[in-house]
């Protein structure tokens, strides 16, 4: 297959127009986890191209486009598994937007993508669910008599009590907490929105029994304003985070595997089985569309089940 090289400073050149792209979203204030996760998809993008000896944005034509979609469908990992239809939407939808971008800055005469036809997603449910009995099992796995265990105590009630996403509760800062209100301050949570969610009483005296017991040891300077913090004394970080829970509920022997989003997704299940109204879920988890959280009422099915064995012709005669 035939190679192209790219030239850094061609102003034709892709990694020269991508580079102007991110800086654009930059200045549109866009959050640097999406700068990352567009960056490493046009980096992808890149190299396919590469690989077929198109190095500028004006040789991407139409077929490139529908060439790049088929070879997106039949990629597969290291461990044979296809790409999802959400990522391969997703890479597909990036691009898109680039040539959009490029069409609109006069960067280029017209966008190739415009009419492609991206993939149908599909709506899938969470495959895990917690009841209210194994996220007690869980909260009862860490050690109560070590600094860490009560630090860990005190993170698996917050994510329990407040559905929040594990980069939020990393960056939870000391002033984040309302004790009189009970609440916590999201600030600029995905999406760069701020929110409130309500924590209950029993996650709050956790937090304050980690924070009188255990955070002077790991961090008596008063500059390192994060709640949560590692060994080091400094902020911790959430794939650490996410492999620290995931061994915890590994060990709590439930026979069902998951890390912290899968807190997020039963906080969402058992409010809604509990009566609570959609729109309520939808600010505490702070989804920007109703259909993402309309997935959990397909989860909560418990009201359906109790109509079902009522009224079914098959049910067992009371």
């Amino acid at each position: 297959m035939a190679k192209g090289k790219i030239v850094a400073d061609d102003p034709q050149g892709l990694l020269y127009l991508t580079a102007r792209y991110m800086e654009a979203l930059r200045v549109r204030n866009f959050t640097e986890q999406t700068l990352y996760g567009r960056g490493k998809m046009l980096r992808y993008f890149r190299v396919y191209c590469e690989q077929i000896g198109v190095t500028q944005a004006r040789q991407v034509t139409r077929a490139v486009m529908i060439n790049y979609q088929s070879y997106l469908y039949h990629y597969r990992k290291e461990d044979g598994k296809a790409l999802t239809i959400g990522t391969q939407k997703a890479w597909l939808s990036c691009v898109t937007a680039f040539f959009s971008w490029l069409t609109r800055e006069g960067l280029a005469l017209y966008n190739p993508a415009s009419d492609l036809e991206l993939p149908r997603r599909e709506v899938r449910l969470p495959k895990i669910i917690l009841n209210a009995a194994e996220v007690e099992a869980i909260l009862n796995v860490p050690d109560l008599s070590t600094p860490m265990g009560i630090r860990d105590r005190a993170i698996l009630e917050t994510l329990y009590s407040t559905g929040i996403r594990r980069q939020e509760l990393c960056n939870l800062r000391l002033g984040d907490l309302d004790y009189d209100r009970g609440l916590v301050r999201i600030e600029q949570g995905k999406g760069h929105k701020d929110r409130y969610v309500p924590i209950g009483d029993r996650a709050v005296q956790w937090i304050e029994k980690y924070l009188l017991e255990v955070r002077p040891r790991l961090c008596p300077s008063l500059n390192e304003q994060a709640i949560f913090l590692n060994t080091l004394g400094t902020r911790m970080n959430a794939n650490r985070l996410g492999s620290q829970v995931h061994g915890i509920i590994r060990s709590a022997g439930i026979g069902k595997t998951g890390s912290c989003h899968l807190f997020r997704h039963t906080f969402a299940t058992l409010l809604l089985e509990n009566g609570c109204d959609v729109r309520y879920v939808q600010e505490m988890l702070g989804h920007s569309k109703m259909e993402t959280t309309a997935v959990y009422t397909h989860v909560a099915i418990k009201t359906l089940k109790e109509v079902h064995s009522r009224f079914h012709p098959a049910r067992l005669p009371s």
